[in-house]
């Protein structure tokens, strides 16, 4: 589906006096078809402004861009059709024998137990067989923690609810353009995120697998975690190395508020540019292993 935004210079006017002005502001828009008085509605409402006596828009251009989630989009202007049946992302990174996640960490292996040939000493003619021993840390491929990866007495993977990890509304930040490596809890602010899964697009997952994605991540800060939890989110995402600064000395602000607070965590996605700013559902269950704490997942958005 295309997406539209319009970029332009705004003043605002009051009724009751005052004015605002904004350089350079962005706006996702319906589609392209809007004329300047709807994108000026739209900008109004997306900024919750009240007592509005005039807007005025200058150098306003509609470009071709991906929504980073603008509030005010009425139905009534929303031309574009919506699917019969969801769409499904794929969000994770596919496992294999020797792949690196995280630099420093085993890569799996893969080995038969029992091959198809020698299998058929054991079943009928014409059936046959094969059974494979995977070996891995948990810590492979998209995963998930559990407060148990954090913390002796938090729950493992085997404890948590699955209405937490299934069918969860998400709001998607897309955030390729950050000026800075930490995303901070003001990115946060113009959405209600109360149950909801919170994913991270940084557009880091676009290293992984190769010696780049090691250093310079984009993380989430701990005034950012701390945010999300007061927000009472259910599951945080991120496309990046580690929800936390792996170059920070070894401080785990993220983790240990989040998981803390009984909010799963999930790393290494990727395709979340895929995935529309609000409207999607996410999933990320991983296997009810009992005494573990983190697992790869097949994480996935139905759009």
């Amino acid at each position: 589906m295309t997406e539209y935004r319009a970029h332009f210079d705004a003043t605002v006017t009051f009724v009751n006096g005052g004015s605002l002005q904004t350089n350079g502001f962005r706006l996702d828009l319906p589609d392209a078809e809007l004329s300047e008085e709807q994108i000026a509605e739209l900008f109004v409402r997306h900024l919750g402004l009240a007592l509005v006596g005039e807007v005025r828009l200058n150098a306003l251009r509609i470009v071709e861009e991906q929504h980073r989630g603008s509030r005010g989009i009425s139905p009534e202007l929303a031309r574009v059709p919506v699917p019969d049946k969801a769409r499904v992302v794929d969000l994770s990174h596919r496992i294999r024998a020797g792949l690196v996640t995280y630099p420093g960490l085993p890569a799996p292996t893969i080995t038969p137990h029992l091959t198809r040939e020698a299998s058929v000493a054991t079943y009928a003619p014409g059936t046959q067989f094969a059974m494979d021993i995977i070996t891995m840390i948990g810590n492979t491929g998209t995963y998930l923690d559990s407060p148990f990866h954090r913390y002796a007495d938090g729950g493992d993977l085997a404890s948590l609810d699955l209405s937490t990890l299934v069918g969860l509304p998400a709001e998607v930040f897309h955030l390729t353009d950050l000026g800075s490596r930490g995303i901070p809890a003001t990115v946060f602010h113009d959405r209600e995120l109360a149950g909801t899964a919170v994913l991270l697009h940084t557009g880091w997952d676009g290293h992984f697998g190769q010696p780049e994605y090691a250093t310079g991540a984009p993380f989430l800060t701990e005034d950012g975690a701390r945010h999300l939890v007061d927000a009472g989110v259910t599951l945080v995402g991120i496309d990046s190395l580690n929800i936390d600064d792996t170059e920070s000395g070894g401080e785990r602000p993220a983790h240990t508020l989040l998981l803390g607070a009984g909010i799963h965590v999930v790393e290494h996605l990727t395709n979340l540019g895929e995935v529309p700013a609000r409207g999607a559902r996410f999933t990320a269950a991983p296997p009810a292993v009992e005494g573990f704490g983190t697992f790869p997942v097949r994480a996935y958005a139905e759009v």
